[in-house]
């Protein structure tokens, strides 16, 4: 089905594999498409409760894959290449009303460091690092980078990095806010995996609007964030999961909860 990435559903987790590692998963414009219809697939699936996106080999994702670009014989501009790929992409990642995990195994650079920065948890390999390599191509940054970034790290350091393309360490990521955690090499794809069942076990609805809540916080006023948690509280309260929490904390025991 797939020919530039593998998707997989087990027990609840929809993981999505780059799967270019001889290009240090560079994106061609066939996996950019390829990873818009798995996420938009696991949206759709009622059994996935969360999303991880990894790499294969030793990278994340070296960003755009240059020769690809350049070899189109189309006339689109790199604006609308950008409105119908990446754009289209880092938009569902971060509104999807699932949790996804970004587990960065290696280095992620331009494009790739944005799609890593959209997940709801970014957790990194003591092998990983980040580069905004735009500017050494003289583009800017793009994909999300220019909302994101300042957001995660503060606008002094996200300039920093934006205009001189240096590469940040996964130490320093985690010492900047950048990731949630930097776990060993040999221990990253179990810390992974425990993450995303923690998560897989959640109420995801709950989840699924806690990033509702969030999202739209960062670009309102407090009166609008607390009519927005008001609303959204309503829908929450009326979940399947949210009577069975209830229930397992008067009956003194850990709740199941189903997703719904």
């Amino acid at each position: 089905m797939f020919e530039t990435i593998h998707y997989q559903v087990t027990s609840a987790i929809a993981t999505i594999v780059l799967n270019r590692p001889e290009k240090l998963n560079a994106l061609n414009e066939r996996m950019t498409h390829e990873m818009l219809e798995a996420f938009n697939q696991a949206a759709q699936d009622e059994h996935v409760r969360v999303i991880v996106l990894t790499g294969a080999g030793r990278g994340f994702s070296a960003g755009q894959d240059l020769e690809d670009l350049q070899h189109r014989s189309d006339d689109v501009s790199i604006g609308d290449h950008l409105r119908r790929g990446y754009n289209a992409l880092v938009l569902l990642m971060r509104t999807i009303e699932k949790p996804v995990i970004t587990a960065i195994n290696g280095v992620a650079a331009g494009a790739g460091m944005s799609i890593a920065l959209a997940g709801d948890f970014r957790l990194a390999s003591d092998r990983a690092s980040f580069i905004q390599a735009f500017i050494r191509i003289g583009l800017i940054p793009d994909s999300g980078s220019t909302w994101l970034l300042p957001r995660l790290i503060g606008p002094t350091r996200a300039l920093e990095l934006m205009t001189t393309g240096d590469r940040l360490s996964a130490a320093d990521a985690l010492a900047w806010g950048l990731v949630n955690r930097v776990i060993p090499a040999e221990e990253f794809e179990a810390t992974v995996a425990a993450w995303a069942r923690r998560l897989a076990e959640a109420p995801t609805r709950a989840l699924g609007l806690t990033k509702r809540a969030f999202n739209q916080a960062l670009t309102s006023t407090l009166a609008e964030a607390l009519e927005v948690e008001a609303v959204l509280q309503d829908v929450a309260g009326a979940t399947a999961d949210s009577r069975e929490g209830v229930q397992a904390f008067l009956e003194k025991r850990a709740p199941v909860f189903t997703g719904r």
